[in-house]
Formats: C-alpha cells, structure tokens, sequence
C-alpha cells in the first residue's frame, strides 16, 4: 500500500534447499513505482551468505534484468533495462542482506535473519545493484494478532537504516517461524503486509483474559466484532457490564497511548466475578457499519443491541446488567439507557458533564492556551472555532470555513455531539448512576463529574443512592498514575496499567446496585 491505497501484490515463497535457502516471487505495482517482476530469485546459503540475485520483468514498461553473482565479499552485477545494459561491482560485507529497492520480497531475507537479534543489533544490506548499507535494530516490541481461527505472536523491530541523507527509518514484523508479516518504510509511505493480516478478521490482541472469547453481536444491518469475557467461577445468575467508548476508530480494548483501558477493565471486573463484554467500534476491526452518517443517536443503538444479546444468554441474569461509558462514551450509554430499560446501572468514567458545544469550545481554548502564539493569532483561532461549532450546528455558513476544515467538521456526529446536552438526557433515565473520574484529568477536568453528579441527583431527589461519585486521586485521563495529567506527559508514563482503583469502585457499586438474588 502507498499512502493506505492498494497498489500492488507480491506472490513469495521461501524453501530449504540442499545448500541453504531461496527466496522466489512474482508479482506487480502499479503507479508511482509500475514495477512486474516475472522473475524474483535470491539464493543464500545455510549461513545466510549470499550466492545469487536474479530478477526479471519490467520497470515503467521497459523490459529489466538484474543478476547478481556474489563472493564472500564481492557483488557483481549485470543489468540490463531496455536497450540499456550495464556491469558494476562492490565490495560488500560477508553475510549481507540483498535488498534490491522496489522488490519486497527481499525482505523475507531480513526477516529470516533478525530471529534472534536483540537492540543494537547490525546487518549488513546490499542494494543491488546500488551499494552497502546497513540496518541497525532500535527497538523491539511484541504483538499478538487474532486471526479468528488462530493468534501469531509476533515481533515488531525498528530498524534504522543508514543512507547518505541520514538514517531511514523501517518497522518490519516477523512471526515465530521467522517470515515476513508486515513492512512498513515512512519515509515513502509504503506499508507491505501478509494477506492473512490484511484480512477483516486480523485485529491486535492487545490484552488476553483465560476467560475471553470472540464473539459477533448483530446490530442493525451489521455486526459487532466483539470480546465476551468471563469470571473464572461464575455463579449462576451473574451480573454483566457492557464497555462503551465514544465514535471514532477505537477498537475493543481501547487502547490509548499504550494503555488498553478496556482490555485491562474488563480482566479487573471478570476477577470480581462479573461477565464483561467490550466490542470494536463501527467500521473497526471485526465490525461492520458505516461511519460517515453514523450520529450520537445510532452509536446508542450499538449499545442497545448489545445489552439485547447479553439479555439472551442463559449464564446471565438480565436484571443486573449495566453499561459503562468511558470519555464520549458516557453520552452514547446515557442516550442508551434513556430509552432502554433492560439496561439496570449506568457508569461513566472520565465523561463530559456539559453539552457537546461546550466541551468542543473548552478543549480547544485549552488546546490554543498551551501553544505559544501571538494574540492576534489566537483570537483568529478562537474565532474560527466559534464559526465551525455554528456552521456544524446549523448547517449554514459554512463559506466562511477552510474547505480542509470543512470536509472534517461537516458530519452527522459532529452535529449530534454539538446538540448533546446532558441534564436533558438524564431527566429521562431512571437508573442508578456511578461516576468515576481522575483527579488529575486534563483532556476532561474534574468539574464535569461534579456537574454530572449534580444533574444526576436532581433526578430523584428521594433516592440519593442513585448517585455516586468517585474522584480518584493521582489518575489521569486514561486512568493511570501520573504526575501531572497533562497530555504531553503521556508518552513519559512510567506505568500503563489502570489503577486498580478504578476498577474496584465500579466493582463495588455493581454490587451494591445490582445484589445477587
């Protein structure tokens, strides 16, 4: 892929020989590079050293050739293009990498041999028939991928490699048996991939519970990739929670900055014995649905379909099932629970406590407070966001906005989220209402659950357990401990673990408002 759009395919194979290993593979790309390789062959030995490069097809509709005989520590190259042809030769480190540039199959070859490596490890690449380079590993990081029918643990390595210009960077996965997975070059915007993980089915297992399973839930017209999560001993007649997060492209663990929020929630509550079930938003991973139209309301009706399915199941009682919603995730469960009563509890966490125009307008004069800009720039700023929160909301004016602007802010949920006003929607619920927040939250400071639990207790003032609220000490906006709370301290967290804290206040209010019978 080029820039996320499909440009081309490449066939590989890779096959023990009686003396070492080959790598073979056909294939084509289409523009920028309009490459067809007929013809791929690179031949290594036991040892990985080089023997033999051949590549034939065409390069911008001119017929090519490459073949690349080796020594120990010498290249030398035929090539021909077109009418043209050519000789060169290097001298190369011994045990080199052959990578000619635009033929990714190569790669499988620097996968094979990075198995083992560890930080600070240095191969030697060849460029056929350009020169020596070498790649040296940054980082390595680990990952789990879902493919429905089974899971590939695989390692992520970064890799710079050194050119004249400096270092390139690359990011190139490689399974347990030491095969190409996925490339990603930056600086030209290219990202290879396995069809097996570019299938629908493919989605990163960022947390892994003994007691999850993978489900589909059916929405309206579509459905919901989700994780089903039980307690490690389930009573019979146990309570269940539904995991919410607002639009936008969150999958089910709902992982930020590191943190898989949901992921992590979900183990803390299947160990206080609850059932848990967290889904993938609409257009992510394993679910369906479409997004451009999708408005407040609709992301509202996923959470109904939701707690229908959890209704049905026998393991469950359907009168102790809550919902949880986190961030924006909280006015999508609210709206949910004001028309559905199978819905028993409600919880949000971090979750804004003023219409969706007042938050929009609070974080971005939080946002434009941070930057250091003239004044007269910062009141343009603050202008413009005045004109793009009126245009969303009323359709009209929208002349006045940067076309770049507009295509952004001109949807059916920008317009829903504006026109959301909380204490509107929780005249109309009538469930016990748990609200848990982070003291040091900066993206959704404190005061909006001090507003919320006003609005909440209003409702009814002759039950006053129907609110509760927590403020949690120490915790930022993705609930973990911090120093700050700031959004520019989040890359710098020493922990990525949710507090347990918070998972024990919901545990707790679970308990008390939805007793076993």
């Amino acid at each position: 892929m080029l820039r996320g759009a499909r440009v081309g395919t490449e066939t590989v194979s890779l096959s023990r020989t009686g003396n070492g290993w080959l790598l073979s593979g056909s294939g084509g790309l289409g523009a920028p590079f309009d490459v067809i390789t007929t013809r791929f062959e690179a031949a290594y030995g036991t040892d990985w050293q080089p023997a033999r490069l051949l590549v034939q097809g065409s390069v911008k509709g001119e017929a090519m050739s490459l073949a690349t005989t080796f020594g120990l520590t010498t290249a030398m190259n035929d090539l021909t293009q077109g009418t043209r042809r050519g000789s060169t030769s290097h001298q190369i480190p011994s045990r080199s990498v052959v990578l000619p540039s635009g033929f990714f199959a190569a790669y499988e070859g620097l996968a094979a041999r990075l198995v083992n490596a560890t930080v600070g490890t240095r191969v030697p690449v060849y460029v056929a028939p350009e020169g020596d380079t070498s790649v040296t590993v940054d980082r390595i990081a680990h990952r789990r991928v879902s493919l429905g029918d089974r899971a590939l643990d695989l390692q992520i390595f970064s890799l710079a490699l050194a050119s004249t210009g400096g270092r390139s960077l690359i990011e190139l996965w490689i399974d347990s048996r030491g095969r190409l997975a996925r490339l990603e070059i930056s600086e030209i915007a290219v990202v290879v991939i396995r069809d097996d993980l570019a299938s629908v089915m493919a989605r990163t297992e960022h947390v892994r519970h003994p007691g999850d399973e993978d489900v589909f839930i059916p929405a309206n017209g579509f459905s919901l990739g989700a994780t089903f999560t039980r307690p490690a001993n389930p009573t019979e007649g146990a309570a269940a929670i539904v995991l919410v997060s607002g639009p936008g492209p969150q999958d089910r663990d709902f992982t930020s900055y590191g943190v898989p929020i949901f992921g992590q929630l979900a183990g803390a509550l299947a160990d206080a014995d609850y059932f848990v079930l967290r889904y993938d938003g609409r257009g992510v991973g394993r679910s369906g649905g479409r997004t451009e139209n999708a408005t407040i309301e609709q992301y509202a009706d996923d959470v109904v379909r939701a707690v229908s399915w959890i209704k049905r199941r026998d393991d469950i009682d359907d009168r102790r099932i809550a919902v949880l919603g986190y961030a924006e995730g909280g006015p999508v469960v609210m709206l949910a629970a004001a028309r559905e009563s199978d819905i028993k509890a409600v919880a949000v966490v971090g979750a804004p406590g003023r219409s969706g125009r007042e938050v929009t307008i609070e974080q971005q004069l939080y946002l434009l407070s941070r930057m250091n800009l003239p004044d007269a720039e910062r009141s343009a700023r603050t202008a413009l966001q005045y004109r793009i929160i009126d245009a969303a909301m009323t359709g009209t004016g929208w002349e006045t906005i940067p076309p770049d602007v507009r295509s952004q802010a001109d949807s059916a949920w920008f317009r829903s989220w504006l026109l959301f006003e909380p204490a509107a929607v929780l005249r109309r619920m009538d469930q016990p209402v748990l609200i848990v927040h982070g003291a040091l939250d900066k993206e959704t400071p404190p005061a909006h659950a001090d507003r919320l639990a006003t609005l909440s207790s209003q409702r009814n003032e002759n039950r006053p357990e129907y609110t509760s609220q927590v403020i949690i000490p120490g915790i930022n906006h993705l609930l973990v401990p911090a120093e700050t709370g700031e959004v520019d301290e989040y890359d710098t967290l020493e922990t990525l673990a949710v507090s347990p804290a918070v998972s024990a206040a919901i545990a707790e209010w679970l308990g008390e408002m939805l007793p076993p019978r």
